[in-house]
């Protein structure tokens, strides 16, 4: 490993390098490393709550310190917002722009956008990747439409699709790309698996990471959804090219400082003389001690695309650094690399509940010997691995520490003192006639009762009578990707031209697809996530004639929700719903088969389009709260019949997701 740290590099123009920040350290070892951006999260509304994140007087003298040095500071609220957090949002948004003063704010939920401007709040607005903005069409909506400066692209993209994406870019708004760090299994903003099975949401910023845990499919157990680390390393200079893409981002604001420093000075030198072949070897080399997990360039080259997914690999976060030796009583660790003072390793998986952390208090040399004191009632026996997961090098170390006393020295301006007067909005209770509706996946030879809802898939669906054709509610899929775009174009032109006229869009974007979409009656559907009352109204400025609340929802969240709505509101109250929706899958994991959990819980993965749908064994039932959810306003009740695949079986579970415990 590098003993001594890079020098400081010259600026140059280019995309930003955007590194994280989760805690004091490493916002500061980003300043050192020459990062021209820096993004973090406060205390609350941030998708990465087990970060440390910072208080707003901490976070007020760092902004100034990154302004000072030439940085700006993205502060991301990108969690999704309940109804009655709303006037806490407003008020910190408020307090975010009289004292921190950000260069940006990075959301997902559409009620940020609006309190934003309620709050006169005057920097950028970027909207997260666990938005799901997917759709070259849907850029002209973003910007000028809803006035975003910025999208952060998914990190599922291929090369072509981001040129796509870039071409399709209306003057005033950039694109921003993710570069480097952890990989989720589910496309982001498509995964409920956390939260499903416990809670605890990812688009709360809460996730416990169900997907890197074993399972047992076919008899063998492994880490069938655990992916490797992004890495685009030397292929960034295809980005380079691109001039709509204002930001190569560094995913990691759960990492520490050594990460942060060396993943930020190994892109900005790719950046700025990655033609020099041995400034490109110090990069790489950089990248090579970064602690994260074995890397991927994932599909970035459609022609060479990389399965990020190596069930029987390594695939814990940090530097291996070798294995337990000696006896049970008695262990050991003989390191592959020297150790420092400070150094913070782990012993065993994340995954594993009796895993712990050990902080290094002394120089141990490579192939030197460490005895490892652990308290745990697990048995560490011979072979269980050790990683480094942090490390804090002398000379970083002191460029931290004098950072640290450059800011202690700053004298800031006094802000405005005062308060924000949140004013909530109070529409009138919008009631349609009581309904149902049934969504399949395929066209009914016989129309059934009721309405009847149909997922597209991209091809026009099987011939059916004119008459039934304009009954139906044609349902998009929660993730359309550029280079489907077209073909789901076209086939809702057929639709259309056939007298179709009721949707159901799972992305907001997705209005973008219809030339005319106020002259039809669009829905939101439950993918769209919406969660509160200031979200539903620009869903109705948008087009939306209604939207299905995010079912993910507690019951009280849900019951409120539709005394304050601008429009109709269903809900989806039975049937099979996803786990995740991903692009990838283990070449070791068949369709249609059961993987089960350590605990028992079951699942199967199935292909629809170009995404492969993850359903738990059991199904989403509510329909006993439905009287409590007719008298509070609901008027569309949802049940999604999935096909249930060959030799598997149903178990028997309350279904009530979140209704009881709450979304935390």
């Amino acid at each position: 490993m590098p003993e001594t740290i890079t020098k400081k590099i010259d600026q140059n123009p280019g995309p930003e390098i955007l590194a994280p920040a989760g805690n004091n350290a490493s916002f500061l070892a980003a300043l050192a490393a020459g990062a021209d951006a820096v993004y973090c999260g406060l205390k609350a509304f941030s998708a990465r709550m087990a970060s440390d994140n910072f208080q707003m007087e901490e976070l007020e003298k760092l902004t100034h310190l990154a302004h000072e040095k030439a940085a700006k500071v993205y502060v991301a609220l990108n969690t999704l917002v309940k109804t009655t957090e709303l006037a806490s949002m407003a008020e910190l948004l408020y307090q975010l722009g009289q004292k921190v003063k950000p260069d940006g704010l990075i959301f997902q939920d559409m009620a940020v956008l609006q309190l934003a401007r309620q709050v006169n709040y005057r920097g950028e607005l970027h909207v997260s990747t666990l938005a799901n903005l997917s759709l070259t069409s849907a850029l002209q909506l973003a910007n000028p439409v809803l006035g975003i400066n910025r999208v952060v692209l998914p990190r599922e993209l291929h090369i072509d699709e981001i040129k796509s994406m870039a071409k399709a870019c209306p003057h005033g708004l950039g694109l921003e790309i993710f570069v480097h760090g952890a990989l989720c299994y589910g496309v982001s903003g498509r995964c409920y698996w956390s939260s499903y099975l416990g809670g605890k949401s990812g688009l709360r910023g809460r996730c416990v990471q169900p997907c890197r845990r074993r399972y047992t499919h076919h008899g063998k157990s492994e880490r069938f959804f655990s992916c490797m680390d992004l890495s685009m390393d030397v292929l960034v200079k295809v980005l380079s090219a691109i001039p709509e893409i204002k930001a190569w981002k560094i995913e990691g604001r759960k990492k520490g400082p050594h990460y942060v420093y060396y993943t930020t000075r190994a892109y900005r030198l790719m950046r700025d003389k990655g033609n020099d072949p041995q400034v490109k070897k110090e990069a790489l080399e950089l990248l090579g001690y970064v602690l994260g997990r074995p890397a991927t360039h994932y599909f970035f080259l459609p022609q060479r695309p990389q399965n990020p997914i190596k069930s029987e690999g390594q695939t814990g976060s940090g530097l291996l650094i070798g294995n337990i030796k000696g006896g049970k009583n008695q262990p050991y660790l003989v390191p592959r690399e020297q150790l420092f003072d400070g150094d913070l390793l782990r012993v065993g998986y994340e995954d594993e509940k009796w895993h712990t952390l050990i902080k290094v208090n002394k120089w141990i040399p490579k192939n030197g010997r460490l005895v490892i004191k652990i308290q745990t009632d697990h048995k560490i026996i011979g072979g269980v691995p050790v990683f480094l997961i942090d490390r804090r090098e002398p000379e970083l170390n002191k460029q931290i520490t004098n950072l640290q006393k450059e800011a202690d020295l700053l004298i800031l301006p006094k802000p405005k003192t005062g308060k924000f007067k949140f004013t909530e909005t109070k529409p009138r209770l919008v009631k349609g006639r009581y309904k149902e509706m049934k969504v399949f996946r395929n066209v009914m030879k016989t129309m059934p009762s009721g309405r009847v809802g149909i997922w597209i898939n991209g091809n026009m669906p099987e011939p059916v009578s004119r008459k039934n054709f304009m009954h139906y509610w044609w349902w998009l899929p929660p993730v359309i990707w550029p280079e489907e775009e077209d073909q789901f174009r076209s086939t809702l032109k057929k639709i259309l031209d056939q007298g179709g006229k009721y949707f159901v869009l799972n992305a907001p974007w997705q209005t973008a697809l219809f030339p005319i979409p106020k002259k039809l009656n669009l829905w939101a559907g439950p993918f769209c996530n919406a969660a509160n009352p200031i979200a539903l109204m620009t869903l109705k400025k948008m087009g939306f004639k209604g939207a299905i609340a995010g079912p993910e929802l507690g019951g009280d969240d849900l019951l409120q929700l539709p005394s304050k709505s601008p429009i109709e509101l269903g809900i989806v109250c039975f049937g099979s719903w996803p786990l995740c929706i991903s692009r990838t899958i283990s070449e070791d994991m068949e369709l249609g088969k059961i993987f089960s959990s350590p605990k028992g819980e079951e699942a199967w993965v199935q292909k629809y389009g170009k995404n492969f749908w993850v359903y738990p064994n059991w199904k989403l039932d509510i329909r006993n709260r439905k009287e409590e959810l007719i008298k509070a306003g609901f008027s569309l009740f949802i049940s999604i019949s999935e096909p249930i695949p060959k030799g598997i079986m149903l178990k028997k579970r309350p279904g009530q997701w979140n209704w009881d415990i709450g979304l935390a």
